[in-house]
């Protein structure tokens, strides 16, 4: 069985790595970015109606300044960031997890929603919702030395950003399978590699599905 390298920020490296295990995996955390928080100013709540949440991390991240918006309900991408933001004390008025728009094209076109998220964010696209983002962290890149085990590998790819880095850092791409969460995430990575894969839905369950099969296939010599 091949190795999985798993890419994404702590602490969801660990928590992939330890699902990736349960399922027979060979797995290993290798963050290339780190999440910290940036200051920002909490804005009226009552100039919204919801709050969109597209990563645990803005939870994680945001401080003591979330609870001024305990008010509004949540819009949750992903059962990992709806549960964060309810162990918090927000109630969850929609989650998805088919990616933020299909969840906006889901929900009431004439909200107004407080989207706390990243500094580099993608704008969703389409919507129709009046959103104002806010970034609450960013994602700043670390060194990864272990990327030298890399070739004859299998990377687990959950963003865009992290397919951009990894192209830039690893050699031997054509003895490396990607696996992606999204078609955003397999286009970022480039051409070269011996096969990209994107999950059938861009979830967890779905994109180690999608390991473990590529996991299982010889790594070419």
């Amino acid at each position: 069985m091949r190795r999985l390298l798993v890419l994404r920020p702590e602490p969801g490296a660990s928590k992939t790595v330890d699902q990736a295990r349960e399922r027979g995996i060979d797995a290993l955390a290798i963050p290339l970015f780190e999440i910290e928080a940036v200051a920002w100013e909490v804005p009226d709540a009552g100039g919204f109606d919801g709050l969109l949440l597209t990563s645990a991390n803005s939870v994680r991240h945001a401080g003591d300044q979330l609870q001024q918006l305990r008010g509004l309900p949540v819009y949750a991408v992903g059962e990992s960031t709806a549960s964060s933001a309810r162990a918090a004390g927000f109630d969850i008025r929609a989650s998805g997890e088919s990616g933020v728009d299909r969840l906006l094209s889901s929900i009431d076109t004439d909200l107004k929603l407080l989207h706390l998220c990243s500094e580099d964010r993608r704008e969703p696209q389409g919507a129709r919702q009046r959103i104002t983002s806010i970034p609450v962290y960013l994602a700043t890149a670390i060194d990864a030395p272990e990327l030298s085990a890399a070739p004859g590998t299998v990377a687990l790819v959950h963003s865009p950003r992290a397919g951009r880095r990894f192209a830039e850092l690893v050699d031997g791409r054509g003895t490396i399978a990607i696996a992606a969460i999204s078609e955003a995430a397999a286009q970022a990575v480039g051409s070269g590699w011996q096969t990209v894969q994107v999950a059938e839905r861009p979830t967890d369950d779905a994109l180690l599905a999608l390991a473990a099969r590529l996991c299982n296939n010889p790594a070419p010599a």
